[in-house]
């Protein structure tokens, strides 16, 4: 059954069918066809506790936009193109500002980690205990990043953003998109789809146009354990206040503490104690 409030928007052209989109956790999206072709509405709420607000979405994609025939993206896909991720997000970084209109929203992770540190100890959290060591790291990660210039990021590249229509890639998703550091997507593009050594150097090479240098891959490699612990703390707050059918969101949250385990022994391991 169609919703109501798909039918009653004004933008239909003749009658309508649609059938929803699975996979969003926080939105719900729907493919949507009239006599003008394919659509997909996408309906979702502000999020205080998560930095959700919905204009920022907007601001970035345009609600209506033609519906793409794609194939979403796993962790294997990204990690087996590197280069065309790293292509990707040069462009959306460096094209992406002169689009922009309104206010300018801004997302740095170390912000968002202390503010969901917040969020967790005032909710009667079964993770609330491990806060201090949590906080503790986020602020030795955050002294280890190397100065870059400011970008327009989209902040949440988990590998299913990722959509490929078979001669290009396209990212879905900007509840998080904003202005900030550039090491964000990168370091959350490779940590998220769990690439290694070799593909992490490829996405690197492709996006920079060289090799980084040693302070460059410390931030890289500082910045993959602040956004594994970014994701596992996004976790426990919608632990806190969403309900998504069969998702558990305390088994996503440990998940994530564990390849943040991992990947602090892997930044030990390579360039010394934090």
């Amino acid at each position: 059954m169609i919703p109501q409030s798909i039918r009653a928007l004004p933008c239909w052209q003749g009658e309508i069918t649609a059938e929803p989109l699975h996979g969003g956790l926080s939105n719900e999206s729907w493919k949507v066809t009239d006599a003008a072709g394919t659509h997909v509405v996408r309906f979702g709420r502000d999020y205080p506790f998560h930095h959700v607000d919905r204009a920022r979405e907007v601001m970035t994609a345009r609600a209506a936009g033609q519906f793409i025939t794609a194939a979403t993206w796993t962790g294997a896909d990204v990690c087996a193109a590197p280069d065309r991720v790293g292509a990707l997000l040069r462009r959306f970084h460096h094209e992406m500002p002169a689009q922009i209109t309104g206010a300018g929203f801004i997302f740095w992770p170390f912000h968002v980690i202390r503010d969901y540190a917040r969020t967790i100890a005032a909710g009667n959290s079964p993770f609330a205990p491990g806060l201090p060591d949590h906080l503790d790291l986020a602020a030795r990660l955050e002294v280890a990043q190397v100065s870059m210039p400011i970008v327009f990021g989209h902040h949440d590249l988990l590998p299913a953003n990722f959509l490929d229509d078979g001669q290009k890639l396209w990212l879905i998703d900007y509840e998080y998109a904003g202005f900030g550091t550039a090491m964000f997507d990168l370091a959350g593009a490779a940590s998220n789809a769990g690439m290694n050594g070799a593909e992490t150097e490829a996405l690197l090479v492709a996006y920079l146009g060289h090799k980084p240098d040693a302070a460059f891959a410390r931030a890289f490699d500082a910045m993959q354990a602040a956004s594994l612990l970014r994701e596992a703390m996004w976790a426990m707050v919608s632990d806190l206040h969403l309900s998504a059918p069969g998702v558990n969101y305390r088994a996503y949250a440990t998940e994530n503490l564990e390849k943040l385990a991992a990947s602090l022994s892997h930044f030990t391991q390579t360039h010394g104690t934090l």
